[in-house]
């Protein structure tokens, strides 16, 4: 709202703060290799449930925040159910990597 109504640019630490940005980088020569870390990252996980998570994501964009929980809660509820989410826990248990289905 403050970039909106002022006009006014903020620096990346602010828009850190502001939750704008989820990382800084150092330099612009680290950029790309942030990012093809951090899409490495998430290459690692369930397909399915970042999948799951990324549409869950924008639908609850615009509902009120108490429905955007319950629905969230819901998704993730289900996404539990998956058979991807007992292989994480059952990996995580035997303190071994994944092998997901999806």
């Amino acid at each position: 709202m403050e970039m909106l109504l002022t006009g006014e640019a903020v620096d990346a630490k602010r828009a850190r703060e502001m939750g704008l940005v989820n990382r800084i980088v150092d330099s612009p020569d680290t950029v790309s290799s942030e990012a093809i870390s951090l899409a490495a990252l998430i290459a690692q996980k369930s397909s399915k449930a970042v999948k799951i998570g990324k549409k869950a994501f924008y639908s609850q964009l615009e509902m009120p925040l108490e429905e955007a929980y319950d629905f969230t809660s819901d998704v993730m509820a289900t996404n539990m159910m998956e058979d991807d989410a007992e292989e994480g826990v059952t990996a995580f248990l035997e303190k071994r990597a994944p092998k997901w289905n999806h």
